[in-house]
């Protein structure tokens, strides 16, 4: 994640945030059919969507960057200048900041008397511990008010990781993330007890997916102590899944990896046990040469169910630079449009999140599709950024 305060993201807080900085004065350029709070909104998100294809960078990412720099310049110019003086780090600021972002305005000038002298003198983890402290202490709000806000943001989150591995993080009240990992550890700890000869983070690891998928709790461990091991485990599994499978994997006569979608490259074995036991299955089998799945063209503006499946597995994800959100989560849109003479074809649809839909058809934004699916887009500075669909993963 970008560090806002960093050295090496200076030019991000310097001219590029004084752009961002200017976007609420551009809301002139988004139409006035819109209010105008959500016109400010959009011209402020079309300058961070173009700062972040500029510079690679996670849009929300640049959403967060920004947001911490206008705080710190306009909320806390003493934390600032400290920071400029060299008297706290980097990470001494962002530290700050983001206990700041939580203090209503009321107390945010106590807060910043009292954290910043603490903060010359303590380190970073020190510094976090004092910071939350102080938070609690000074917040004019109640805690029962701010958890009963906090709990409206509770989500699970996937994350994938390296080598057919990934994350699940779970944000939710703090005495069901304590009752959750107690669950878990008692699972363990008889798992254990048997004579299990998994590591305790191993066991603990499957506790959770066995919980989760098949029902197994503490209290089943009594009769059968051994915990599940994670293949028995995903034979529980029953998703809506798309596969993309090599034709030579198929048969058997290649190891090539398939794709799940979402995820990315998986094991030939793994693929087969999920396709198993999926009620509803998608498996697309590629030629292996050309990695082409099919070529259609429709004379209609509804994009029909094989059009659709093709540019969505063509895409992956949304064909703005740097945004990931997945292709079946967002729309099919027509680059050219259908009034202005656009085909229904793979060559004039691309797939575009909601949010970045709307952006293209703000003034200053320009996008032109290119053969190949190739897409190259002209942010409102006049600045241009192509992407490509992503080859076949093997």
């Amino acid at each position: 994640m970008m560090n806002l305060f960093h050295d090496r993201d200076r030019r991000l807080r310097s001219s590029s945030w004084r752009r961002v900085r200017r976007a609420p004065r551009a809301d002139a350029t988004v139409p006035a059919i819109f209010p105008p709070a959500e016109r400010q909104a959009l011209s402020r998100r079309s300058a961070c969507a173009a700062l972040a294809m500029a510079t690679r960078t996670p849009e929300r990412t640049v959403q967060r960057a920004t947001n911490g720099a206008e705080r710190l310049v306009n909320e806390a110019p003493a934390v600032l200048a400290s920071l400029e003086a060299g008297r706290i780090s980097a990470r001494h600021a962002r530290t700050i900041i983001d206990q700041l972002s939580d203090v209503p305005a009321a107390g945010r000038t106590a807060f910043l008397e009292a954290v910043l002298p603490a903060a010359e003198q303590l380190t970073d983890a020190n510094l976090r511990r004092r910071a939350r402290v102080l938070r609690e202490r000074l917040h004019p709000e109640s805690i029962t008010a701010r958890a009963t806000r906090s709990e409206a943001d509770r989500r699970a989150e996937f994350e994938p990781a390296a080598d057919g591995m990934a994350w699940v993080h779970l944000f939710t009240t703090a005495p069901i993330a304590q009752g959750i990992i107690e669950r878990v550890e008692a699972a363990a700890a008889e798992s254990r007890a048997a004579g299990d000869t998994r590591t305790c983070a191993q066991l603990q690891a499957d506790a959770l997916a066995a919980l989760a998928l098949t029902g197994v709790t503490p209290e089943d461990v009594v009769s059968s102590p051994v915990l599940p091991h994670p293949i028995e485990v995903q034979e529980h599994i029953k998703p809506t899944v798309q596969i993309t499978v090599p034709a030579l994997s198929m048969a058997g006569v290649s190891d090539a990896p398939a794709t799940l979608d979402g995820y990315g490259p998986i094991d030939p074995e793994t693929a087969a046990r999920i396709a198993v036991n999926a009620p509803s299955f998608t498996r697309i089998l590629v030629q292996p040469e050309t990695g082409a799945v099919l070529s259609v063209g429709r004379g209609q503006y509804r994009v029909p169910a094989d059009l659709q499946r093709a540019v969505r597995l063509r895409d992956g994800t949304c064909r703005a630079p740097g945004c990931g959100r997945r292709a079946r989560a967002c729309d099919l849109d027509h680059s050219v449009a259908w009034e202005d003479g656009g085909t229904t074809d793979v060559g004039n649809l691309a797939c575009l999140c909601r949010h970045h839909h709307r952006l293209k058809h703000l003034p200053g934004w320009d996008l032109d599709h290119g053969p190949g699916g190739a897409l190259d887009w002209t942010t409102p500075d006049g600045k241009h950024h192509q992407t490509e669909p992503d080859p076949a993963p093997f």
